[in-house]
């Protein structure tokens, strides 16, 4: 069965991000985007359930929208404005939908990256 997870971690301070909001849309041929799921991390930084499983998980293309910004606002960081890292958008493919995805976030106010976990 597959699935989409996800969990960020702090780099700036070490440690999980928990609190942070997440949004899971699936990517239309034209661009266009349907919401599938939204999820808050737990203090471990991960998502208490998968963001998509099963037949519900299909092959395409999605977008994770992580409010990183927000995390870090609320966290009492001094941040520019405009915030230079501050919704942090994930956009892949999925060409297996019967694999497990996760795409972990490394984030600071500053830098950013991903890749494709296990």
């Amino acid at each position: 069965m597959g699935k989409l997870t996800t969990h960020v971690l702090d780099t700036a301070h070490g440690r999980p991000g928990a609190g942070i909001r997440i949004e899971l849309f699936a990517l239309g041929r034209d661009d266009s985007r349907a919401l599938v799921a939204t999820a808050v991390t737990n203090a471990d930084g991960r998502c208490d359930a998968p963001l998509v499983e099963g037949s519900a998980f299909a092959q395409g293309e999605y977008e994770l929208v992580f409010h990183a910004g927000d995390y870090f606002a609320a966290a009492g960081v001094a941040l520019p404005q405009p915030r230079f890292v501050d919704r942090v958008v994930l956009r892949f493919g999925v060409a297996d939908a019967a694999a497990h995805y996760h795409v972990p976030l490394l984030v600071s106010p500053w830098a950013y990256s991903t890749y494709r976990g296990s």
